[in-house]
């Protein structure tokens, strides 16, 4: 509860909208007259283009009762500044995003963003928001990530998440700053696929993800097949940020090259100093939250994963060489910071040091492997680590049948 505490006392747009919805290929809701009943008929799919507006064809399909919106290949920016490139909360829910082929998500943007920010050249806090009332039927997949860089706006906050009427979800400074590249809050829980999430920074936490259910963790978030790489953050949760009273599960996931502990810890009471010995992980989960990781990979970062839930699970996965230099914290680098360790069973250490608080059972686990031999793909190829760890998957191609536009 102290910890807590200490957490909640560090308190002290997307594009332009303008868009004629016949340039997005694929049909929307069909007139009237197309209908029996006299009533719009929802499309089997909403096609999105390099050039378009995101939001406007999520906002369509919510509308609708559209359950699919492809992204083709490209790169999407903010046109303006905001809160999100896309935001999807309840009125969004059960709606299905599917990247078809190099798909980049980006909150970035030179020609409109101010070059002489520290933020340069962000100009979005997050790149994706799911707001309250999101359930695990709203899926995305196969994406890319990318361009945060601790920018902060206020204004227009009803936007993307209206008013939910519970004091525990009132937006608070984190709501703005925190979850660079993905921002989960409230009664939120989708499903996310294939996702790489990379070179995203904030300020104070959640360089990557900040997931933040203040207390309604009756669900999961779910990361399934994702790659969190090289996203930094002033201090906890550089990849993933599991704030208190939250909740997610890690399937099959890759955590590489990122670092927390960026900056000086200027939003936790003086005294209570968040980590600030051995600093914090690529995973961050904060007390009276939830996790199951099964079979993901930690190397390369900046300490591997610091929980201080209780009974949380760690099974078949892989932690080797969290050692990146630099930050604040003066302790020594560390693999897994985790109070109550029961549930860690079948896991593999190496490189640093594997349990720094002695917490973990040696007769579980391996806490002292040589050298893993990743390839290119971060496989191990040690001989004995068959099933450990993250293993990359092939992202199919859409077929023509998937992609086929309504008539």
């Amino acid at each position: 509860m102290l910890l807590r505490i200490t957490r909640l006392a560090f308190l002290a747009g997307h594009g332009a909208v303008y868009m004629a919805l016949t340039s997005m290929s694929g049909c929307w809701s069909g007139s009237d007259s197309a209908s029996p009943a006299g009533r719009s008929v929802a499309a089997d799919v909403i096609h999105v283009h390099e050039g378009e507006d995101i939001q406007v064809a999520l906002d369509k399909a919510a509308e609708t009762g559209c359950r699919k919106v492809i992204l083709h290949e490209g790169t999407y920016r903010p046109a303006q500044h905001g809160q999100a490139l896309i935001y999807l909360n309840r009125r969004h829910d059960q709606i299905h995003i599917v990247g078809d082929g190099e798909v980049i998500l980006r909150g970035d943007n030179e020609t409109i963003a101010d070059e002489n920010a520290s933020t340069f050249p962000a100009v979005v806090n997050h790149v994706v928001y799911f707001g309250d009332g999101i359930t695990n039927s709203t899926v995305m997949e196969g994406v890319r990530i990318t361009g945060a860089n601790a920018f902060q706006a206020e204004e227009n906050a009803d936007l993307i998440q209206p008013e939910i009427g519970l004091a525990r979800l009132t937006r608070d400074q984190f709501f703005f700053s925190d979850g660079g590249g993905i921002k989960i809050f409230g009664r939120s829980y989708p499903t996310l696929i294939n996702l790489v999430v990379d070179h995203n920074n904030a300020r104070p936490c959640g360089g990557g993800v900040s997931v933040e259910h203040r207390g309604f963790r009756d669900h999961m978030v779910f990361f399934e097949n994702c790659v969190f790489r090289n996203n930094s953050c002033q201090l906890t949760g550089a990849g993933v940020d599991v704030l208190p009273g939250s909740a997610a599960t890690f399937r099959n996931c890759l955590f590489v090259g990122n670092k927390g502990n960026c900056g000086l810890d200027d939003v936790s009471p003086d005294d209570r100093s968040y980590n600030s010995i051995n600093g914090s992980g690529a995973l961050t989960v904060f007390p009276e939250s939830r996790v199951s990781v099964r079979q993901c990979t930690f190397t390369g970062n900046r300490n591997g994963v610091d929980d201080k839930g209780r009974g949380n699970t760690y099974t078949h996965c892989l932690f080797w060489d969290n050692t990146v230099a630099g930050g604040t914290p003066t302790g020594a680098r560390y693999e897994m910071d985790i109070i109550h360790a029961v549930n860690v069973k079948d896991c593999y250490f190496g490189g640093a040091e594997s349990d720094l608080r002695g917490s973990i059972d040696p007769e579980a686990n391996e806490l002292s492997i040589s050298d893993p031999l990743f390839n290119s793909e971060y496989v191990p190829q040690r001989v004995g680590l068959e099933g450990i760890g993250y293993r990359p998957v092939a992202v199919p191609q859409l077929s023509r049948s998937t992609m086929r536009r309504v008539q």
